[in-house]
């Protein structure tokens, strides 16, 4: 299933960029002409997109011979070489600026994980995504985040219930939320985690009286508050810590002992690392 989403994926992001064809390189590289490429990484992070790469130069050109060098997940440094590309010039030029789209912003997001899962280790907890992506890339986006070696939240609306302020606030208050979501799993026979946000102590309580709940979002809670929060869970529901949660703050949420704190900046605050395309 994924890998035809990103065959799709490849070939409308082709078609977008080439249209009625690469007349810069049409105008001058003879159609017959082959030749070598390197991907060569200008900025220190962590590397990710090798496997997009790999078929997305299959799908621009079936002949292009693609040779990885390093790895997904690895750190790499300003003059590294991710992979040679070798094979027809033009087929070479017309895949250049979409891989390398794809790989500088993979590899940011990545990097960015990789720095707030560091600022965390040795804790228990784990560092979530959001659905804060671009659309369309959610499914790069999210590889990208496991690669930095954090994890996915749901992937959508449809994998994990999750009734956030609004959906509390529209359907009468938390009670009335959950006792809708009970009916309405047990009526569609649905298996389907649930997480429910409380947005005070008084809320966190509420949610554990209900019951019904797999996980608690503790959304824009002050450190002190949170560690109260979780000693009042008291290890009966999963836990996790949302909201303006920066890399200076994180480890002090971690260190309440919250299983998950969820961070939309990972793919929403991107910074894209530097590397390009060149002849060799």
């Amino acid at each position: 299933m994924e890998n035809r989403i990103l065959r799709e994926f490849i070939s409308e992001s082709l078609a977008e960029d080439i249209g009625d064809g690469d007349h810069s390189s049409l105008a001058c590289i003879p159609s017959n002409a082959t030749g070598k490429a390197k991907l060569l990484i200008k900025e220190k992070g962590i590397l990710a997109g090798l496997r997009v790469a790999a078929e997305l130069f299959a799908v621009a050109d079936k002949d292009l011979k693609l040779e990885i060098i390093l790895a997904d997940g690895i750190p790499v440094v300003p003059g590294d070489i991710a992979f040679y590309i070798t094979g027809s010039q033009q087929s070479i030029l017309k895949s250049e600026r979409l891989v390398l789209n794809i790989m500088q912003r993979m590899s940011g997001i990545a990097t960015s994980t990789h720095e707030y899962v560091s600022r965390i280790e040795g804790l228990k907890t784990r560092i979530l995504d959001t659905r804060k992506t671009t659309p369309s890339l959610r499914f790069l986006e999210k590889e990208a985040v496991r690669i930095g070696g954090g994890m996915n939240h749901r992937m959508g609306l449809f994998d994990m219930i999750m009734l956030k302020d609004n959906h509390i606030d529209y359907a009468g208050g938390i009670e009335k939320a959950i006792t809708a979501t009970r009916e309405y799993l047990k009526k569609n026979n649905l298996d389907l985690k649930v997480e429910i946000e409380a947005r005070n102590i008084d809320d966190v309580r509420k949610i554990i009286s209900a019951g019904g709940a797999d996980r608690i979002m503790l959304d824009n809670f002050s450190v002190k508050d949170t560690a109260a929060a979780v000693k009042e869970i008291a290890g009966r529901i999963e836990t996790e810590s949302s909201g303006g949660i920066t890399l200076e703050t994180i480890r002090s949420y971690a260190e309440c002992g919250v299983d998950y704190i969820s961070v939309g900046a990972l793919t929403h605050h991107i910074k894209s690392l530097d590397m390009s395309l060149k002849a060799v």
